[in-house]
């Protein structure tokens, strides 16, 4: 189970949002619509955070300030890269790929567990998983939310599931998350 939400900081605090990413394909879009929010919202801060997570497996933090690039932050990249909304986030650049060289090949052979079709999801012999390309844990930009209150320390330690709650807390934000969840 999937949810997305859209935070952005108006005069009365922050306003959430939740929304659904079905047309969404590239992080360029994801930036689109975040930017789209922040004049909706009539926000008085240039910046947007938009929060996605899978139960229990993985959680990002996309960071919109006004027409820069987007900021990322994956709690895990190989549980997220086998996940469709997972894969908007992570770029060639976070991956440290050449553009183009998508992995395409790998990954259109797996599953969306990370399996090939018709494979166990065990582990392979060295207990590892059998996507090289994209690390286990954290990738992107760990100091996302530095300026924010969320520490560089306190965003690693947080656990898929109460992460985007814990997040929320800190930015004053957890009552409007929590209306739109």
């Amino acid at each position: 189970m999937y949810f997305a939400a859209l935070l952005a900081r108006t005069e009365d605090g922050w306003e959430a949002s939740d929304t659904e990413l079905d047309d969404v394909e590239t992080l360029s879009d994801l930036a689109d619509l975040a930017r789209e929010h922040r004049e909706e919202a009539e926000a008085d801060d240039d910046t947007v955070l938009v929060f996605i997570e899978q139960e229990d497996a993985w959680f990002g933090v996309v960071r919109v300030d006004g027409e820069e690039d987007p900021r990322v932050y994956v709690s895990d990249a190989a549980a997220a890269a086998r996940s469709s909304y997972g894969e908007i986030l992570l770029t060639d650049e976070m991956l440290g790929r050449e553009p183009g060289d998508d992995g395409a090949d790998e990954l259109d052979a797996l599953d969306l567990d990370g399996t090939e079709d018709g494979e166990d999801s065990a582990d392979d012999e060295d207990g590892e998983g059998s996507d090289d390309a994209v690390p286990a844990g954290p990738l992107g930009d760990t100091e996302i939310l530095t300026d924010l209150g969320v520490s560089e320390k306190n965003l690693l330690s947080l656990e898929s599931g109460d992460a985007l709650s814990e997040i929320a807390e800190i930015l004053g934000a957890a009552e409007v998350l929590e209306t739109v969840r």
